[in-house]
């Protein structure tokens, strides 16, 4: 999303990122007024940007492209398409990345995530950011998916990681959305805990891998 987007040091709890303030304040005298605390600076990607959307669309677009490829050489009957992903880097978040694997499968009917150490479309990262999580592409084909610490342990981790994967999936950032809209990314506050997508999110993800992949497969095709 960078979920409005990103997370820091391993993923503790979610307490411990809940409990962060922006400053530590020292004793002033009982005659000053109290110094307001500053609040703790938004994540860059929660805050959104023409330039996040272009690249989250190309990761998309790289992903759909890859799997086009693939399945040009190897033409099969079945309906869903399937991407593979490599978690291999983001050990941490092991739980996560299988808890939205599971969601988005049971989600959607047109694109199905498995995990997989060799012909991976994509991988999931760990790390520190500051600008928090986000999905990321080379534009040929390969991408990441990077988790920030900080942004896991402040924001739901399961929530951050199913919206992440909402891009690679071809959904954009709407940071303006309800927490029932999975795509609103931190928008609703670190209180908001939903990690499914809804009724709209999901159609459009099955409308995207059934009408964006058939003009993939014809161009792939066309190109040979």
């Amino acid at each position: 999303m960078r979920l409005s987007t990103r997370l820091s040091t391993p993923v503790l709890s979610a307490a411990v990122g809940l409990g962060l303030t922006a400053a530590v304040l020292g004793a002033v005298p009982a005659s000053a007024a109290p110094a307001p605390v500053a609040p703790a600076a938004p994540f860059a990607g929660y805050n959104g940007s023409g330039e996040e959307a272009k690249a989250n669309k190309a990761f998309f677009d790289a992903v759909l492209k890859s799997v086009a490829e693939k399945r040009a050489a190897n033409p099969t009957s079945a309906a869903a398409v399937t991407v593979v992903y490599n978690a291999s880097a983001a050990p941490t978040f092991s739980a996560q990345i299988a808890r939205s694997t599971s969601i988005w499968n049971s989600s959607v009917s047109n694109v199905k995530l498995q995990a997989g150490t060799s012909g991976a479309s994509f991988t999931y990262r760990e790390g520190n950011d500051s600008r928090g999580s986000y999905a990321s592409t080379d534009g040929h084909g390969r991408g990441y998916i990077f988790l920030d610490y900080r942004q896991n342990q402040q924001y739901d981790s399961t929530r951050v990681t199913a919206h992440e994967t909402g891009h690679v999936l071809g959904l954009p950032d709407h940071y303006s959305g309800p927490c029932s809209e999975l795509m609103s990314g931190g928008g609703p506050g670190t209180s908001c805990t939903n990690a499914n997508p809804n009724a709209a999110e999901r159609a459009r993800v099955d409308q995207l891998w059934i009408n964006g992949l058939a003009k993939a497969l014809a161009k792939v095709n066309q190109d040979r």
